[in-house]
């Protein structure tokens, strides 16, 4: 059994950690296959309270064979405001609605820029993109994260921003996206 990763209370795992730094993964079908169920079934997880799988956007076999393997709950669509990404999150939303899996909502990411100078938001791929889309998709926008430079650094750092800077807008955002998804999945 392997033990994940424990930061801030949170417990982590991912293939990054278990292949090279700079080697890239070239799986295809089984083998992604068999990695998942290490990831989700080799893993030591103890007792959890929710289990998040971020997987890329797609209607492949990783995203079928996570539906078809582990109950799920529910799943949160995660967009950019350009079309590419967009086209890519409505095909996955028709596949998780075909597969009869719920969808709590979707999230806009990159969503706009809020300038330090004058406190406008400025909508740089255009504005209510992620608005249109949730109206497309039926479902609800439940987060619109702007461009935040202090949270790459944070990343870069290993400290989540809602650490870091409790009381930071960008703090904020992700502290009222995870209140309304566990809203949504009555917890």
């Amino acid at each position: 059994m392997m033990l994940p990763l424990v930061n801030y209370g949170v417990k982590c795992m991912s293939m990054g950690f278990l292949v090279e730094e700079e080697n890239p993964v070239i799986w295809r079908g089984l083998m992604v296959m068999s990695a998942l169920q290490k990831l989700l079934r080799s893993v030591n997880w103890g007792e959890l309270d929710i289990l998040v799988v971020d997987m890329p956007p797609g209607t492949g076999d990783t995203q079928l064979s996570i539906v078809q393997n582990i109950p799920i709950d529910g799943v949160l669509l995660v967009t950019t405001p350009q079309q590419v990404a967009q086209a890519d999150v409505v095909r996955g939303a028709n596949m998780y609605r075909n597969l009869e899996v719920p969808i709590l909502g979707l999230v806009q990411n990159m969503s706009y820029y809020k300038c330090s100078n004058c406190s406008h938001n400025h909508h740089l791929f255009g504005p209510d993109s992620g608005s249109k889309l949730a109206q497309k998709l039926d479902a609800e926008l439940v987060a619109d994260i702007p461009i935040l430079p202090e949270l790459s650094t944070c990343s870069d750092d290993g400290c989540p921003i809602v650490i870091k800077d409790p009381q930071s807008d960008g703090s904020q955002v992700f502290l009222r996206l995870g209140s309304k998804v566990v809203e949504k999945l009555k917890m």
